[in-house]
C-alpha cells in the first residue's frame, strides 16, 4: 500500500490510552493534599502531556519552586493507585496493527515518565508493538523537539517521512518544532478550537475517524 510515513509517533495519555479524566483528579488532588489552589477541570487538562514538573508548575503556579517533588509525589501517589482501571481506546489495537501491517515504523513521545509508561505499555499488552519510545524524563519535555528528533535519529526516518499524532497543543507544538507533519485529536485533552493555529493535517473525534485517516493519508 501507497505510505506517505514511514514513521508514525503517538502521543500517548489522550491519545491511545484513555487516561485524561483520571489525570486531572490526579493533578486536582495532589493539590488539595498539600491544601493549594486546585485547578480547574479545563486547567488541569491544559497541562496535560507535559513533563510531570513542568506541568505541576503550571497547575499550582502560586506554589514554591521547592515544592514540586513534594507535589509531584502526591500525583504519582493517586495515579498509580487507580491506573490499572484504565484501557485503551476502543479500536486502538487495530489501528496499530492495520499499520504494522504495511511495515510502518510506531514509536511514542510522551509526557509521562519511563516507570509510568513501561508499566502502562504492559497492563495494555502492548511492549513490543512500538519501535522506539521516549518519555519526559529520559529527554526534554514538549514542545521541545528533542523528543521527536531523537526519536527520528534513532529509527533513521526524515522529519518529511514522520508524523506525529496527538491531543494537546503540546503535540502539535513539538511536531512543527521538530519539522514534521501532525494530526491533531479531540478526543483527549485540547478541544478542536485549541488547534486552529497548528495547522495539522487533519482532526479526527474519534479513533475509528484516525485509523482511517491514517490508512487512507499516512
Amino acid at each position: 500500500m501507497t505510505r506517505r510515513f514511514d514513521l508514525v509517533v503517538f502521543d500517548w495519555d489522550g491519545t491511545l490510552f484513555d487516561s485524561t479524566a483520571l489525570i486531572v483528579r490526579c493533578i486536582q488532588d495532589a493539590c488539595r493534599d498539600l491544601g493549594i489552589a486546585v485547578p480547574s477541570d479545563a486547567d488541569a487538562a491544559y497541562v496535560i502531556g507535559l513533563g510531570l514538573h513542568d506541568a505541576l508548575r503550571h497547575a499550582a503556579p502560586a506554589l514554591p519552586p521547592e515544592r514540586y517533588p513534594e507535589l509531584g509525589r502526591r500525583y504519582r501517589h493517586h495515579y498509580f493507585a487507580r491506573q490499572h482501571a484504565l484501557s485503551l481506546f476502543d479500536g486502538v489495537l487495530e489501528m496499530l496493527a492495520a499499520l504494522k501491517a504495511r511495515n510502518q515504523l510506531l514509536a511514542v513521545a510522551t509526557g509521562k515518565g519511563r516507570q509510568g509508561l513501561n508499566e502502562a505499555l504492559a497492563h495494555a499488552q502492548l511492549r513490543g508493538v512500538f519501535d522506539a519510545t521516549r518519555t519526559a524524563d529520559e529527554t526534554a519535555s514538549k514542545p521541545h523537539p528533542r523528543m521527536l528528533l531523537e526519536l527520528m535519529d534513532e529509527l533513521d526516518v526524515p522529519p518529511e517521512r514522520t508524523l506525529m499524532v496527538g491531543d494537546t497543543t503540546h503535540d502539535l507544538q513539538l511536531a512543527a518544532n521538530a519539522g514534521t507533519a501532525s494530526v491533531a485529536v479531540t478526543y483527549g485533552a485540547h478541544g478542536h478550537e485549541s488547534f486552529a493555529g497548528f495547522a495539522p493535517l487533519a482532526v479526527a473525534h474519534s479513533p475509528r475517524e484516525l485509523h482511517d485517516w491514517l490508512l487512507a493519508h499516512g
